[in-house]
């Protein structure tokens, strides 16, 4: 067992106290997982892709962005808590870096859009994103369909639904305009509900806190969101690997 797994490990017999005192408001008792109900309670037609391509562009920035945020994780063996920083480069490129409390448990990933280029360790960013495309929705962009993709949609002006079902894997999306502003998604892989994720925009239509639920191992990752740089310079080096 590498020594990055071991320091992931110790995290765990962290207090839970010690792990929220990281979160501003960490509530004292977190609400259960997500039912396995379906997002999605309206009717919803057929859509041409270009018109999901269309409507997932406007939710990538025009330009970098680095968003600095803290997090908790936890499931039924750990609790864990620490900051992070999300450096995205539009269209598709992310580098994500967290580390937990007193500097434990610390880790990087580079993800192209739906893949994980590398991640160092791996079974820790796995941990965190079991599903990219969940991860994107969590800082508040949403994932193009496949090209081969079933399209749907529905909805309101208020609240836009949109479906993008390829393989076994359907993804749901619910925007609702606010206040607050929300972007909600469900996945789900031969019906069964995977992850579902909660996005929360300020006023300024950037994201300010999130969670992702795991139904199946009934883990939760909550993101608060503390500053974000809508005209970062991301350094070509930060997408190489850390070894």
């Amino acid at each position: 067992m590498n020594s990055q797994r071991l320091l992931l490990d110790r995290l765990g017999a962290l207090s839970y106290i010690a792990a929220c005192a990281l979160l501003a408001g960490c509530p004292a008792s977190l609400a259960p997982v997500v039912p396995v109900a379906p997002l999605v309670n309206v009717p919803l037609v057929p859509a041409e892709l270009a018109q999901g391509l269309a409507w997932t562009r406007r939710t990538v920035p025009g330009h970098n962005r680095l968003m600095r945020f803290r997090f908790l994780f936890q499931d039924p063996k750990r609790h864990w808590g620490g900051r992070g920083t999300a450096r995205i480069a539009p269209p598709d490129s992310l580098r994500f870096d967290y580390v937990g409390p007193l500097g434990l448990g610390a880790g990087a990933a580079i993800v192209v859009g739906d893949s994980t280029v590398w991640a160092d360790p791996a079974q820790n960013f796995k941990t965190l994103a079991p599903g990219i495309p969940m991860l994107w929705a969590g800082l508040g962009i949403v994932r193009p369909p496949a090209p081969d993709a079933q399209v749907q949609r529905g909805g309101t002006a208020e609240r836009s639904v949109w479906r993008f079902a390829h393989g076994d894997d359907t993804l749901d999306y619910v925007a609702t305009a606010g206040p607050p502003r929300l972007l909600e998604a469900e996945w789900r892989r031969k019906g069964k509900v995977l992850a579902r994720s909660r996005t929360e925009f300020d006023s300024l239509a950037l994201p300010a806190k999130a969670r992702v639920e795991f139904p199946e191992v009934l883990g939760r990752f909550e993101l608060t969101i503390s500053g974000v740089d809508t005209a970062a310079t991301i350094a070509p080096a930060i997408w190489q690997s850390r070894r």
